[in-house]
C-alpha cells in the first residue's frame, strides 16, 4: 500500500477510546490554546482586519470558519507546534469549525484532533530536513484539514486518499519576503486549510487523487524534502503519538524566542528599581535556530514602523520589551505599544551571539528536528554539517525514539545583563516555559486554562472545555461559542 493508504487507513479507524488518556489530555490543551490565540487575535487590529475581510470565527459556512480561524490564530504567533509542525491551525480548527454541523460530541472532536495532529505530523515530519519548516511548512495544513474533516464525518479511508492525492497536486510554496515583510503571513496556514477542505468537496463530488503522491519520484516529497524520510509517515502507528510533543506557547511569538523572554522577564525582577537607561547591554546568547530567526527577520525589523510578523521573530525587540515589563503579552504588538520610543532605545542595546552549546543541545531534542536527524541516520551528519559546519564533528544521533512519552524541545538561551556602573546580572534556561519537557508534561493543563483566560475567556467556558470528552453535541457547541465571545 501507498503512504496514503497506511496513513488513512489507520487514522480513519482511530477512536478517543484508542487513544491514551495523557495524549487526550495534550489535545484538550491544544483547543484551550487555539481558542486563546483567536481570542488574542480578536482584540488586536490585525484580527480586526481579518475578520472585516472573511467575517467572523463562526459562520454558516464551516469552510469559511476554519479559514477564519486559522488566520486568526496565526495573526499574532500565538500557536502551539508539535514534532513536527504548526499543526493546530488545521487540526483543531477544522474540528472547532465543524462541530455545530457535523452534530461532533465532544469524544467526536477531540478524537478528530488527535487523528488530524497524527496525520500532519508524520507528513510534515518526512519533509522536515527540507526548505520548510515551523510555520512556513504550510503542507502540514493540507494534511490536518483532510483528516480532520474527513474523521469528523466518519468517512472511509479510500475517501481520505482521493482527497490528500487532491489536495498536495499543488502544495503552497511560502515565499520568506512575505512571510517577514507583510500581513500575508496571517494566511500561511489559512490558504492550505481552505485548499485541504476543497479537496473534500472535489473527492466527494468523484475526483480522484493520486494514492502515491507522497513517495512518488514525481511527488511531494521529491519536491518538498531535501533528505526524504518516508518511513515518519507510517513509523509506529498507535505506539508514537506526535500529539503528546506538543509544545504550548505562553507569549505572542516564535517559539525560538521563549526561552530569551523567559530570561529577560526573570531579570526584569532583579533588575527592579534600576532605569532601563543604566542598562548598557543586553548579550543573548542563544542556539543557531534564534540566531537564523533573529538575523531573517532583521531586515524586515523597522523601528516603530514594524509589522507585527517581523516583531514576532525579532529577538531585540521582545527583550527590550521583556526587560523593561516584565511580561510579553499581546498587547505589546499593538501599534501604541510598538511605538514606545524606550522600548526602541532599550532594543538598540541588545546584541545576539551564538551559542554552540545550546545549538547542539536544540539538535539533539526531539524537536525541531532531533527526530528527523534519528530517522534519518548517516545521511544525516550531511545536513547537520551543512548548518553547523565544524561544529558537526563528533556529533551521533541515537536511533529513533519508540515512544514520544519523555519528548523534549529544548530551545534554550542565557541572557546577561551589563548595567552602566559594571555590575552584571544573567539568568538562563534550558527548556522554555510550556515547550516539550517533564515540567510541561505536568503543568500544561494549567499554563492553557491561565492564557486562555489571560486572553479575556471566561473561567466557565475553561470549565466546560476541561471536561470536553464529556459534553454532548449541543453543549460543545455552545462552549465554542462562549469560548469565542466577546
Amino acid at each position: 500500500m501507498s503512504l496514503t493508504e497506511t496513513l488513512a487507513g489507520w487514522a480513519a479507524a482511530l477512536r478517543l477510546g484508542d487513544v491514551p488518556p495523557r495524549v487526550v489530555e495534550f489535545a484538550k490543551s491544544q483547543v484551550l490554546s487555539q481558542l486563546a490565540a483567536a481570542r488574542a487575535s480578536l482584540g488586536h487590529d490585525l484580527g480586526r482586519r481579518i475578520t472585516r475581510a472573511f467575517g467572523p470565527p463562526l459562520q454558516e459556512d464551516p469552510a469559511r470558519s476554519a479559514f477564519v480561524l486559522a488566520a486568526l490564530t496565526m495573526a499574532l504567533d500565538f500557536d502551539d507546534t508539535v514534532y513536527a509542525g504548526h499543526v493546530s491551525h488545521s487540526t483543531v480548527n477544522v474540528p472547532l469549525a465543524y462541530a455545530r454541523p457535523l452534530a461532533l460530541d465532544g469524544r467526536a472532536l477531540l478524537g478528530a484532533v488527535v487523528a488530524a495532529n497524527e496525520c500532519a505530523a508524520r507528513v510534515t515530519a518526512a519533509a522536515t530536513l527540507g526548505p520548510f519548516r515551523g510555520q512556513t511548512a504550510a503542507h502540514t495544513h493540507l494534511a490536518g484539514s483532510v483528516a480532520a474533516r474527513l474523521h469528523a464525518e466518519r468517512a472511509p479511508a479510500s475517501r481520505w486518499v482521493d482527497a490528500w492525492g487532491i489536495a498536495f497536486g499543488m502544495p503552497p510554496w511560502a515565499l520568506a519576503r512575505a512571510f517577514m515583510a507583510s500581513d500575508a503571513k496571517v494566511l500561511t496556514a489559512a490558504t492550505p486549510v481552505r485548499m485541504g477542505l476543497d479537496a473534500c468537496d472535489a473527492e466527494a463530488a468523484g475526483f480522484r487523487g493520486a494514492p502515491d503522491i507522497l513517495e512518488h519520484p514525481e511527488g511531494f516529497l521529491a519536491r518538498f524534502a531535501s533528505l526524504p524520510l518516508p518511513e515518519a509517515v507510517t513509523a509506529s502507528l498507535g505506539e508514537r503519538w506526535h500529539t503528546e510533543t506538543a509544545s504550548f506557547k505562553v507569549y505572542p511569538g516564535c517559539a525560538y524566542i521563549d526561552a530569551v523572554v523567559d530570561c529577560a522577564i526573570a531579570l526584569h525582577a532583579r533588575l527592579e528599581g534600576v532605569p532601563p537607561q543604566d542598562i548598557a547591554e543586553v548579550v543573548v546568547h542563544a542556539s543557531l535556530f534564534t540566531v537564523g530567526m533573529d538575523a531573517r527577520s532583521a531586515s524586515s525589523v523597522r523601528g516603530p514602523e514594524s509589522g507585527v510578523s517581523a516583531l514576532n521573530f525579532s529577538v531585540a525587540y521582545n527583550v527590550a520589551v521583556a526587560l523593561r515589563r516584565g511580561a510579553l503579552v499581546p498587547g505589546d504588538f499593538s501599534r501604541e505599544r510598538v511605538s514606545d520610543p524606550a522600548t526602541w532605545d532599550l532594543a538598540e542595546r541588545v546584541r545576539v551571539e551564538h551559542d554552540p552549546l545550546l545549538t547542539r543541545r536544540a539538535i539533539l531534542a526531539t524537536a525541531p528536528v532531533g527526530e528527523a536527524l534519528r530517522q534519518a541516520g548517516a545521511p544525516a551528519l550531511e545536513f547537520v554539517r551543512a548548518m553547523l559546519g565544524s561544529a558537526a564533528d563528533g556529533l551521533g544521533f541515537p536511533a529513533p525514539s519508540r515512544t514520544f512519552e519523555e519528548a523534549e524541545k529544548a530551545i534554550g538561551a542565557r541572557v546577561s545583563v551589563t548595567l552602566a556602573g559594571g555590575r552584571a546580572l544573567e539568568e538562563s534556561r534550558d527548556i522554555p516555559i510550556g515547550a516539550a519537557g517533564p515540567e510541561t508534561r505536568r503543568t500544561h493543563g494549567s499554563l492553557m486554562r491561565e492564557k486562555f483566560l489571560s486572553c479575556g475567556g471566561s473561567p466557565a467556558a475553561a470549565d466546560a472545555l476541561d471536561r470536553l470528552e464529556e459534553l454532548g453535541a449541543r453543549e460543545v457547541a455552545a462552549a465554542i461559542a462562549a469560548a469565542l465571545a466577546p
